[in-house]
């Protein structure tokens, strides 16, 4: 079988996809594994957040480690290399290959807290952010602390030793790391925090036990080696295998642990690490100092180091002209002319108020010495803080979410001795105006020497590619001079594993390639990724970028939207979505049409039936990308005419068929539960499964009709969602009837449009693509509420979450932004509950926020209601949108129950009294998926009202 990938070549080639090897599949497959073979699975894991591009030939989704250890033995016997995938936040490309991609994303996520919160156990699906969720409330935290957090995994910040702004060297993941279970290339599994973990390697594995005991002897015993080695490690350093460990430690079992770390899978795979946290410092102090230049800014740092500042963060002038059109950007940095300045962002963290005033004190006189161009200020503001860090940290995808379309963002990072710093900065930008590289910034930890760079680039055309070789080779000469590491947190990858040699010299680069045989001697883990012999591999495989649509252009492949998708467990994350767009396209300007009609008729289901249309890509979304956008507009290209009719119909009638819906459901729940199920089913198989939905016995019966009020001096007008005539409540009344007795307890007058009952937010439109229908929707709820809000001088309150951004939408393309929408539990936070007696509060309450409430900004007011009603409210860790998103959960119910399975395992663990949301359809996709009835949380506070009163 061939290895070679149709993109090895310098610019891009074609995308064809190499035939599947049978024989491998069937291997692979005989242990029980999962495996992707459509063309959707390979391309789709052919991307990652780099900038190169291999399709595999296979993708593979283990359950566990021995089905690891399994999948890479059939691979080893069919000759087929394995490369592992987590988070695909990596950036020198090590996470692709044109073999076998194991996929550890989906079912290595657990995470053990361990004595109070110091230690904590993890595996490699796990996010960073997952994980200090959970040790928040033990005050404590992993010590690397990449800027990808929300998206990176722990298999990912051991396999690149990840750091970060403030953790340095001393808290990154290898000075950090206790122990790993380890999967080796022959299949022994190794837990090196196990008892007789150094017996068992010894005995199961005696050459490699030998080997590293030998190569620790060499290099110690070799001068010149312990000093490269001593040198190099004092800067961050993630070139080559981390050779310091055959130095830190003595025992083969503790050097290979910690070789293990920044080996990015090419020795092992880890199958769960624990690790010693650090404490979290909750009392900050923060603020940008602005210089005249470079030099300035670079000469301040061994007096802000001395002063105790734990983050130092470097912007250039560029930068800084970059930020300065972020909406976040201080007062500050908006009226400043830029010429030659540069800032440091600079930030105090203590364990209490009382150590940061000492800290600030004694600052002051370091602060005022220095060369600055505007008053140093240090702030604890929260608000101002976030404004700030949102500047440094919203740089890279400002630049790159605004590069010329059919360009690749490059992000590098190098590392100096602090004192070279500056005159390497300056050296940089002069390598930038020489190779034309016009927008770059430079911008990263100055405390650490640790510079990012950026450059956009584009791989479809020999003489740019040219111009991308020729700054490579003088910017590796220009950090090597400088005596710095051409690599410091994003590992070495494809990008840097050319001048590995060049960084460490011949007797060095020797010992790296004998572990690389020693520890996988049939070179089958992620070759060509660390080390090569292929001096031009770094222009390999790259990656372009065909022009397609906006959201599809603006993407810069990063992963930060995955783990909030909910049908990231089904079918497809909001960057696959994409990035299979990009692929349809490359095949289209190609000519390979069998492959774009495959790939398309493939995206149907995955792409956009069992998208949520959520938008909660977009809270993760550096550059604000809301792939719903994009499938809703496909779902509208896709509509026929008998639709988009038959809906604009039932616009103009919605009082009749919302009130039909809910006799419907009335009707299926009196009669045996298998004959409206049969009757959807065969619905189903004759109309398509995304245009029937099915019934199941979890269904509630219909609701009542929507009230219309009257009121003498209303302050605001209710608009209570048509969910509650369609789905009948959890409980007596539903949560119309709730919002309107806490109103009256409080003495709040509300009126209600006229017309109520024949309204809608228009989004079962809109998420559908109907256009003519929304248009029609639109149209009617302008006008009513323009009457009953007195032309906007009422609010308008809805009593559903998804509605009320529905409403916000739908009101701001009528082009009436001016009437104000808001929900209901914002309103009774702010209106009713000064007002209201306390309630007989229950024990506990679970509350799931929503897609909708988190784009809202309600999560906060959701816990402030629910904290009425009950002793102990419970968010739990593991929330995300339930992906039942109006009627999706029942055309899809895969979709509700991938979307929910960890936090309905969270619910059961919780055992609260109540369980609680702010929308109705999210209650029934909740209810499904816990088993357990979910209400909304102005229905739990009423109860309380009721049973102090004696009446409930």
């Amino acid at each position: 079988m061939s290895r070679t990938d149709h993109r090895d070549v310098g610019i891009a080639g074609t995308t064809t996809l190499a035939p599947v090897d049978p024989e491998l599949v069937a291997a692979i497959e005989a242990v029980g594994a999962a495996v992707g073979v459509r063309a959707t699975d390979r391309l789709a894991g052919a991307h990652d957040a780099s900038h190169y591009l291999l399709a595999p030939q296979v993708v593979v989704t283990p359950v566990d480690v021995d089905e690891v250890a399994r999948v890479m033995a059939a691979a080893r016997a069919g000759g087929a290399p394995v490369t592992f995938r987590s988070g695909g936040t990596s950036l020198s490309g090590q996470a692709g290959t044109d073999s076998v991609l194991i996929d550890t994303r989906h079912h290595f996520r657990r995470i053990d807290v361990l004595d109070g919160g110091e230690r904590v156990r993890v595996q490699p699906g796990a996010t960073v952010r997952a994980v200090n969720t959970r040790l928040a409330r033990h005050g404590r935290k992993l010590g690397p602390d990449p800027a990808s957090e929300i998206a990176c995994t722990i298999g990912g910040v051991i396999a690149n030793n990840s750091s970060g702004m403030s953790c340095g060297t001393h808290a990154n993941a290898y000075r950090t790391l206790e122990s790993a279970v380890l999967a080796l290339a022959s299949g022994t599994v190794i837990d090196t925090g196990a008892p007789d973990a150094a017996d068992r390697l010894r005995q199961e594995e005696p050459e490699i036990h030998a080997g590293l005991a030998a190569l620790r002897d060499r290099i110690r015993s070799n001068p010149d080696s312990v000093e490269t080695l001593q040198t190099l490690h004092a800067i961050k350093n993630t070139m080559g295998y981390g050779l310091n460990s055959f130095l830190d430690h003595t025992e083969p079992l503790d050097i290979l642990a910690h070789l293990v770390v920044g080996s990015e899978g090419t020795l092992a795979f880890v199958a769960e690490a624990t690790f010693r946290t650090v404490r979290v410092k909750p009392s900050l102090a923060t603020g940008l100092l602005i210089f005249a230049d470079l030099a300035d800014a670079t000469s301040a740092l061994p007096a802000l180091v001395a002063a105790g500042f734990a983050t130092i963060e470097l912007l250039d002038a560029a930068s800084l002209r970059v930020a300065q059109h972020d909406p976040e950007a201080t007062a500050d940095l908006t009226g400043l002319v830029v010429v030659d300045h540069a800032a440091l962002l600079v930030e105090f963290q203590e364990e209490s108020a009382d150590a940061l005033e000492v800290r600030q004190d004694a600052s002051v006189a370091v602060l005022d010495a220095l060369p600055l161009v505007q008053p140093a200020a240090l702030t604890t503001d929260a608000t101002t803080r976030a404004q700030l860090w949102h500047i440094r940290k919203g740089l890279f995808t400002a630049v790159a979410g605004a590069r010329p379309s059919g360009t690749t963002a490059l992000l590098e990072d190098i590392a100096v001795p602090v004192e070279r710093l500056g005159e390497t900065c300056e050296q940089l930008i002069a390598l930038f105006d020489e190779h034309g590289y016009e927008g770059s910034v430079i911008f990263g930890h100055a405390k650490d020497g640790n510079i990012h760079f950026l450059v956009n680039e584009r791989f479809d055309d020999p003489a740019l590619l040219a111009r991308y070789e020729s700054f490579t080779e003088d910017m590796v000469a220009l950090v090597l001079r400088q005596g710095g590491t051409l690599k410091a947190e994003h590992g070495t990858g494809r990008i840097m594993a050319p001048f590995v040699h060049r960084q460490y010299g011949d007797e060095l680069y020797e010992v790296m390639w004998e572990v690389k045989h020693l520890i996988d001697p049939g070179m089958t883990l992620n070759p060509g990724v660390l080390l090569t012999e292929d001096p031009r591999a770094h222009t390999r495989n790259l990656k372009t970028a065909p022009t397609v649509e906006s959201e599809v252009d603006r993407c810069v492949e990063c992963g930060y939207c995955e783990p909030v998708c909910p049908s990231r467990d089904v079918t497809l994350t909001p960057r696959e979505r994409i990035v299979l767009r990009r692929e349809m396209q490359r095949a289209r300007d190609d000519g390979d049409e069998e492959l774009a009609r495959t790939l398309e008729k493939e995206y149907g289901y995955d792409g956009v039936q069992t998208c949520a249309v959520d938008g909660m890509c977009q809270t993760a979304c550096p550059v604000l990308i809301n792939t719903g956008d994009l499938v809703r507009r496909l779902r509208n290209e896709n509509q026929n005419a008998v639709a988009q009719a038959g809906w604009n119909l039932a616009a103009k009638h919605w009082d009749a068929v919302s009130a039909g819906g809910g006799v419907a459901l009335s009707v299926a729940d009196a009669v045996p539960t298998v004959l409206p199920a049969l009757a959807t089913r065969v619905g189903r198989g004759l109309l398509g499964e995304d245009t029937v939905p099915l019934y199941t016995d979890d269904l509630p019966g219909g609701g009542k009709r929507r009230r219309v009020i009257d009121a003498e001096e209303p302050v605001a007008v209710f608009f209570s969602s048509c969910t509650n005539t369609m789905f009948a409540p959890v409980g007596g009344d539903g949560v119309a009837e709730s919002f309107l007795r806490l109103c009256e307890r409080a003495g709040v007058q509300v009126t209600t449009p006229v017309d109520l009952p024949s309204l809608c937010c228009g989004t079962p439109w809109k998420s559908k693509g109907l256009s003519d229908g929304y248009a029609t929707m639109t149209a009617k709820v302008a006008a009513s509420l323009a009457r009953a809000t007195a032309g906007g001088r009422l609010p308008v309150v809805c009593d559903a979450s998804s509605c009320t951004e529905g409403l916000q939408v739908l009101l701001a393309a009528a082009g009436q932004a001016d009437v104000r929408v808001v929900d209901a539990v914002a309103f009774v936070d702010e209106h009713v509950l000064p007002n209201l007696p306390e309630g007989r509060k229950v024990a506990s309450a679970t509350v799931h926020p929503t897609c909708s409430s988190t784009h809202l900004g309600l999560n906060a007011a959701l816990a402030r209601v629910a904290g009425a009603a009950a002793e102990t409210v419970v968010v739990p860790d593991e929330w995300g949108c339930c992906g039942f998103a109006g009627d999706r959960g029942m055309l899809h119910p895969e979709l509700t129950r991938a979307a929910t399975r960890s936090e309905a395992a969270a619910v059961a663990a919780a055992a609260s009294d109540v369980r609680a949301s702010l929308n109705r359809t999210c209650e029934l996709g909740m209810s499904r998926a816990t088993g357990q009835p979910y209400r909304h949380i102005l229905q739990v506070l009423d109860d309380t009202q009721a049973a102090a009163r004696g009446t409930g």
